[in-house]
């Protein structure tokens, strides 16, 4: 079987996200054949070299997983979180499944949970311009001037936003549609408003929309919407 990278292998074996991989590497977390490697680059053969993260044996499966959860409030996006609730134990699978992104932990709504570690990267960089949609209530009413504001981008750390599609619902909510994800952008774009935000509920990731799923409930994606995910993300049906 052909080598793959060490950080490939621990995501496709759904152990955690290539990038975070690269942070179990470095920090001389995973060991191949029995030997602590820190070395980005190192191939393995998934077949014949046996690999520990942590201590924990990590190994490949051939099912690829794809589950939709509506996050509670109060949990947190993580696979481990010590002293906290965590996303993955909502989900009762056999397979080691991880987050596709982030929601923090007082919001709420649709977070795509996998053991396929090709579409992080693909859904969560700016490049790829993949839209995140969510809907926004503020402390109190908030003016067109503050929505043409965020629309148009605001600076944060530097930096101007990119361009959003924002729409109103009602005094104190409107929906807004990003294609970046920076750390809490949308909590920080409306206090640069002049606003608080009290409810921030993501219900569109893509072509993946959160539906009729009650807060906590999860729900393995349907055959077609598996497809036209991998599709979007030029992804094939097979590692």
């Amino acid at each position: 079987m052909p080598l793959i990278r060490l950080q490939k292998f621990l995501s496709e074996a759904g152990a955690c996200s290539r990038r975070k991989g690269e942070d179990h590497i470095r920090s001389g977390h995973v060991a191949v054949n029995g030997e602590v490697v820190t070395t980005l680059g190192t191939k393995v053969d998934p077949e014949a070299d046996t690999v520990h993260l942590n201590g924990r044996p990590v190994v490949r499966s051939d099912s690829l997983v794809y589950v939709i959860l509506n996050k509670p409030q109060g949990v947190v996006t993580s696979c481990h979180h010590r002293g906290e609730s965590v996303v993955t134990d909502l989900v009762d699978l056999p397979q080691r499944l991880f987050p596709v992104g982030r929601l923090d932990k007082d919001s709420t709504g649709l977070l795509l949970l996998t053991n396929d570690g090709r579409i992080h990267h693909r859904l969560s960089h700016p490049s790829f311009d993949h839209e995140k949609e969510y809907d926004v209530t503020v402390q109190r009413p908030i003016d067109d001037a503050g929505l043409t504001a965020m629309q148009k981008g605001v600076r944060l750390s530097g930096t101007m936003t990119r361009s959003a599609r924002v729409r109103r619902l009602s005094a104190r909510r409107f929906t807004i549609v990003l294609r970046e994800g920076r750390n809490r952008q949308i909590r920080r774009m409306v206090e640069k408003v002049g606003h608080r935000v009290v409810r921030l509920h993501r219900i569109r990731v893509a072509d993946l929309k959160l539906g009729g799923l009650t807060k906590g409930e999860w729900r393995h994606l349907t055959k077609r919407e598996a497809r036209q995910l991998l599709s979007t993300l030029q992804l094939s049906n097979h590692r």
